[in-house]
């Protein structure tokens, strides 16, 4: 039998034959998740052997990720916020930017206790709803998607969190389905132009749903939309946090004064210095 630490030897000298940036840390990853090994268990016992029918299946996934499906897709899951996720066709893989809206919205409402009306609008896997419902112990929150698919995984990774009895998940194109008003609303929409779509990184082209990709014609037609509608929305100091893509700040800030929701200064920054979640003034 083969041990660990020359499965993950052998898994990272193919990544690294396919160009992966970080051969070494991927294959450990694999090896983790497909062997549900926490790292001190992976380092600690490097010699242990792994099962030929374990490592037959370890190596079929590593040449999908050597042929550029992502990680998270391979495993099905997904942490974010600290929280784990599980991933279905139909959804985006939450990515590290967008808890820079979390960060956000927690700037906005620093008093946790505060029962908070919550919308998530195109919730997708439900992680930025999930995130703030266990931020905010005493706060309801409704997640909205298009697809089916993606409201019945997020519905079931709320389940799954414990957060079940104070979320609800409902189909639609954004807030068409929907007549109450909310203290925060989210939004990670898609926001890449359509022509930019192909210059996309294979793992997000080929493997992220087009749904929550394309964002028309100048990637600004989910703002629109959501514009439109924040101001039948939000209660009276209520905030809206929407996700950006680069170079969109002014757009969407334009989009949101239009309807008497101008920014509440610049867009919070994320970790590489990219304005990314952009945030209402008070209703």
């Amino acid at each position: 039998m083969t041990s660990r630490a020359d499965l993950a030897r052998e898994i990272a000298a193919s990544f690294a034959a396919a160009g992966l940036e970080t051969p070494e840390r991927e294959a450990r990853a694999l090896l983790r998740a497909g062997l549900g090994l926490s790292d001190v268990d992976l380092l600690a016992r490097a010699d242990a052997a792994v099962p030929e029918a374990e490592a037959h299946r370890l190596r079929a996934l590593a040449a999908r990720r050597a042929a550029g499906e992502p990680l998270a897709r391979l495993v099905g899951r997904r942490e974010f916020w600290s929280l784990d996720f599980a991933l279905a066709p139909e959804t985006l893989v939450p990515r590290p930017e967008t808890e820079t809206l979390v960060e956000a919205a927690l700037a906005a409402f620093p008093d946790r206790a505060t029962p908070l009306a919550i919308l998530d609008l195109g919730t997708g896997s439900g992680a930025l709803l999930a995130a703030l419902l266990s931020e905010y112990p005493a706060a309801f929150g409704i997640g909205v998607d298009l697809s089916p698919g993606a409201a019945r995984q997020a519905r079931a990774n709320l389940e799954s969190l414990g957060l079940g009895a104070r979320a609800a998940i409902l189909v639609g194109a954004w807030a068409d389905a929907l007549a109450g008003r909310f203290d925060l609303v989210v939004s990670n929409p898609p926001y890449i132009p359509t022509m930019d779509i192909a210059a996309l990184d294979r793992e997000v082209r080929e493997h992220d749903p087009l749904l929550a990709l394309d964002g028309g014609p100048k990637g600004l037609d989910a703002y629109r939309a959501i514009a439109r509608a924040l101001p039948g929305l939000l209660r009276p100091g209520g905030r809206a946090v929407l996700e950006l893509g680069i170079g969109q700040e002014g757009d969407v800030a334009t989009l949101l004064t239009a309807v008497g929701l101008a920014p509440d200064g610049p867009a919070r920054r994320d970790l590489a210095g990219i304005a990314r979640a952009i945030v209402t003034r008070p209703a």
